[in-house]
């Protein structure tokens, strides 16, 4: 079964009353996991999944803007966690919950923690991205290239090795 934190713009009501018809996947709401993880970066959001106990798929969200974030990108890159963005629901957390329901038994099947992987939900379902297909989208939009964006944003060992919930 497939273990996915969820962020916050998901209605508790919804998840809950739907969650047992998704037999491959757990979803758990960040506060559940640390109300701490509502408050810092979304970049240390997936550190704090890599480091926690659970094994943990990855995270699940409405917030597509993480998408144009290099830090973001190359740490999940790094941690080898799965992205999942309901993309095309705008800020409307009952259709970005159908569409998380509409794709997620076919993203619990295809996920794996060999690499990282971006879904975009929209209608259709899409292969997943790996991390460095948008860091490649963001450097050509800043017109430099996705190793220099890599040695830039990414972290270091020993951040890597830093759990940004134990300080």
């Amino acid at each position: 079964m497939a273990l996915f934190a969820l962020d916050q713009n998901f209605p508790d009501p919804i998840i809950e009353a739907l969650n047992d018809f998704i037999p491959e996947a757990e979803l758990v709401p960040l506060r559940e996991i640390d109300p701490a993880l509502t408050e810092i970066d979304d970049w240390q959001v997936l550190l704090a999944l890599y480091h926690d106990p659970r094994p943990w798929d990855g995270l699940v969200t409405n917030d597509r803007h993480m998408l144009n974030l290099p830090r973001e990108m190359a740490v999940l890159r790094q941690t080898n966690l799965t992205l999942v963005v309901a993309h095309d629901s705008g800020h409307d957390p009952v259709r970005a919950t159908g569409l998380l329901f509409t794709h997620l038994g076919y993203i619990c099947r295809q996920t794996t923690d060999a690499n990282s992987q971006v879904w975009e939900l929209t209608a259709n379902n899409r292969p997943a991205k790996d991390a460095w297909h948008h860091l490649e989208r963001i450097a050509s939009h800043r017109s430099t290239n996705a190793e220099a964006l890599w040695r830039e944003w990414r972290l270091s060992n020993a951040e890597l090795r830093e759990d940004p919930l134990a300080l």
